[in-house]
């Protein structure tokens, strides 16, 4: 990982190279690090895990994230590579000319920070388990490993980690563990005759929980930091859309072999107390005792491996919406104007992010230390981001009509109605056996977020025709000595 780092560091001379990659991956490179988004630690270690324990219908996590990965790549992908910006935000401000949109940067800044400490927490596990450290020393060691090589090379070594832990679990999981664990099993035959039935069922994990995952994870995946710079570093429009539809039906093919995987584990070794230990256990399991020895090392190590990765790129996520959203967001409220993240001196720009990722990185391992349950607080941000911020979003890229008050009455409405409820759900003041995991808050906050952008931007001033036509500049392709007409201040490579 570390030398992944260094690599990144020769490619690197400027602001695009350390945050997008320069915008030059090609369809191979792009697919690979799409589909790592489902190669973490939900989604390979969770998903295995799902398998064992509900049998088939465990896919349905893995599913939907990559049901997200589709939809963005086939609807959206094209439009967002086209626009040449760094974060979700500025891509609000150029769509609504509207100021009040940049407050979307703190909730986008919270989530990208809580989903690198989540996946901090989770590679800490697995150390925990093989080396029986303590879990802050584990996170601490980890954290480093994955701050050093983020803050070195930037986007371009967490594009060759993805590149080589996409490999790696692919032959890990689709060539071997599926194959082992199903022999194990005494094959599909055998898993059969010694489990319920319902394994075998596609809803056997829930309704309710199925589209739990389709309503928290597809509909996030849409609009987070993370996976939009991801989408970013996409050479065309075409590797965008098609480069990404492709790493989609990997990540379903993905979550398929998990299950299965998982059912497999259940009749080869019944003694695993998911109850106790925990369903994450079980993949550590698998590649522990039903593959060859080295084999389970290595494809163990690669799990780790992908959870550093999906770490990584929230942590450089974090990094860019801090320093060009919300720093020149806040500064402005003591009267200070907005400056570009780019500056006149490429080696000084490039240093001023590495500090952004080191600082930020410090402050995620911290919060995976110190916070009891960063689950729950992923949630939180999970919900607001979906809640608040998702009408407003893909509102400015599908419906012309959107006006900029009305997107931002909408995210204010949307987090106000989504908070509430959470917190009204979390205290028991509304009875529910989920908690603050209940899906109600974020209906609640979708719908009343859809009914107030729809009737503000019908009540409100047409978007300005300035706004409107640097947009459709910016869709066109046309660079930033070719547009005609003055736009906001954004950081941009073109």
């Amino acid at each position: 990982m570390l030398l992944f780092g260094f690599w990144g560091k020769s490619r690197t001379k400027n602001n695009a190279d350390f945050l997008v990659a320069g915008r030059r991956l090609g369809p191979f490179l792009y697919t690979g690090t799409m589909a790592a988004v489902v190669l973490g630690g939900a989604s390979t270690v969770g998903g295995v895990g799902l398998g064992y324990k509900f049998g088939i219908s465990g896919m349905w996590l893995v599913v939907a994230i990559g049901a997200g990965v589709l939809l963005l790549s086939l609807a959206f992908a094209g439009t967002i590579q086209k626009l040449k910006i760094y974060t979700v935000s500025q891509m609000l401000s150029l769509r609504y000319g509207h100021r009040a949109t940049q407050t979307s940067s703190i909730v986008m800044l919270a989530y990208t920070l809580m989903l690198c400490a989540t996946s901090t927490s989770a590679y800490a596990t697995i150390f925990v388990v093989l080396f029986g450290w303590e879990k802050w020393l584990a996170i601490a060691l980890g954290g480093v490993i994955v701050l050093v090589y983020s803050t070195i090379g930037g986007m371009w070594s967490i594009t060759l980690a993805d590149m080589a832990q996409f490999v790696i679990k692919t032959i890990g999981v689709f060539a071997l563990m599926l194959p082992f664990t199903l022999g194990a099993a005494g094959g599909w035959e055998g898993i059969r005759a010694r489990v319920d039935a319902s394994f075998f069922q596609l809803d056997g994990i829930g309704v309710q929980t199925i589209v739990t995952y389709f309503v928290v994870y597809t509909l996030g995946l849409l609009i987070g930091q993370d996976i939009w710079q991801r989408v970013f570093t996409a050479k065309s429009p075409r590797v965008a859309r098609w480069g990404g539809a492709t790493a989609g039906i990997y990540c379903i093919l993905y979550g398929v072999a998990g299950a299965v995987i998982g059912m497999a584990a259940s009749v080869a070794l019944p003694a695993i107390d998911v109850a106790k230990e925990g369903k994450d256990v079980v993949y550590a399991e698998v590649a522990s005792n039903l593959l060859p020895i080295g084999i389970g090392g290595l494809v163990l190590a690669a799990a780790v491996a992908a959870m550093m990765s999906t770490a990584s790129g929230a942590l450089i996520a974090a990094a860019t919406v801090a320093r060009a959203d919300v720093v020149p967001f806040v500064a402005s409220w003591f009267g200070r104007g907005k400056q570009r993240v780019d500056s006149e001196n490429p080696e000084h720009d490039v240093k001023a992010n590495r500090l952004w990722v080191l600082g930020l990185g410090i402050v995620a391992i911290l919060l995976a230390i110190v916070v009891p349950d960063v689950v729950a607080a992923l949630t939180i941000a999970y919900d607001i981001l979906v809640g608040g911020l998702l009408v407003a979003i893909l509102g400015g890229l599908i419906w012309k009509r959107g006006t900029g008050i009305a997107a931002a009455a909408s995210m204010a409405v949307g987090t106000l109605v989504t908070l509430t409820l959470l917190t009204l759900y979390a205290t028991g003041v509304i009875p529910s056996a989920d908690g603050i995991y209940a899906n109600e808050p974020i209906y609640w906050g979708l719908g009343c977020s859809l009914l107030v952008y729809l009737i503000v931007s019908l009540l409100s001033k047409r978007t300005p025709s300035s706004v409107r036509e640097a947009w459709q500049q910016r869709l066109a392709g046309a660079t930033a000595k070719e547009r005609k007409v003055s736009e906001p201040q954004l950081s941009e490579s073109a």
